[in-house]
Parts: structure tokens; C-alpha cells; sequence
């Protein structure tokens, strides 16, 4: 009886270790973090992301500074971009994401780079980084 008893415990200790796990996975969100490092020597302000799922608000980054990892439901190899720099507005628009295939579960982190100097900034650049 004892034996049996043992084996009835076990069985159940074992079942529920497995549905705890199974529902961890299953309410977990999943889908790629992401995070922004600024490459540049500006300081970026009110950074907003949107990687088609919607606007996701950064704030702002000191030069040569990374953000903190943002859990996003769907990201693309790139995305839009909006910040401003000594007061003016600067973006990257994509066009579309047609044909571009989703990002895999993991840490991104989308670099930004600014071409120009002296307050005449000619463009953003993004590029991803996979950390």
C-alpha cells in the first residue's frame, strides 16, 4: 500500500511540475525585446517605435547610450523611428512590410546613427544588432 501510495505521489508531483510549465508558455508573452543604442554624438529626445504594432515610447538617450530591453509583440529588421534633436523633429519611415519576415523571440537592440553636423542633420540611420 505504501508503495502505491508513493507512485500516486510521484505521479501527481510529476503532472504538476509538466502543467505548470505548459501554462508558463502559454501566458508568456512571446516576441522579440528590443532596446535602442544611439551610435551618434546627439543626444536623442522623445524617441517613439513603431514596428507596425503601434507606438512605443523610449524617451530619450544620452550619446553613446542604450536603452532598456522593450518586449514587442511583432519587429521587423527595421522600423519607424521619430525623435528629435536640439529641438527638431527627425524620422525613419519605412514604406511597407511586405515581404519582410518577423523577427524570431530573442534580444535586438536597433542601433541609430545621425549623418551631419552643426544643427544640419542630413539623415537617421537604423540599423539591427542582434545581442
Amino acid at each position: 500500500m505504501k508503495n502505491l501510495t508513493l507512485k500516486a505521489s510521484l505521479l501527481l508531483l510529476s503532472l504538476t511540475i509538466i502543467i505548470a510549465c505548459s501554462k508558463e508558455k502559454i501566458t508568456g508573452q512571446t516576441g522579440p525585446e528590443i532596446r535602442l543604442s544611439n551610435s551618434s554624438q546627439q543626444n536623442l529626445k522623445n524617441i517613439m517605435v513603431n514596428t507596425g504594432m503601434g507606438e512605443v515610447s523610449f524617451g530619450d538617450l544620452e550619446a553613446g547610450k542604450k536603452t532598456e530591453y522593450k518586449k514587442f509583440t511583432k519587429a521587423y529588421s527595421y522600423a519607424f523611428v521619430k525623435l528629435e534633436i536640439d529641438g527638431k523633429t527627425y524620422t525613419i519611415q519605412p514604406i511597407d512590410y511586405v515581404g519582410e519576415t518577423p523577427l524570431k523571440d530573442g534580444r535586438y537592440a536597433y542601433q541609430i546613427s545621425v549623418n551631419g553636423n552643426q544643427g544640419q542633420y542630413s539623415n537617421l540611420g537604423l540599423k539591427l544588432i542582434e545581442e
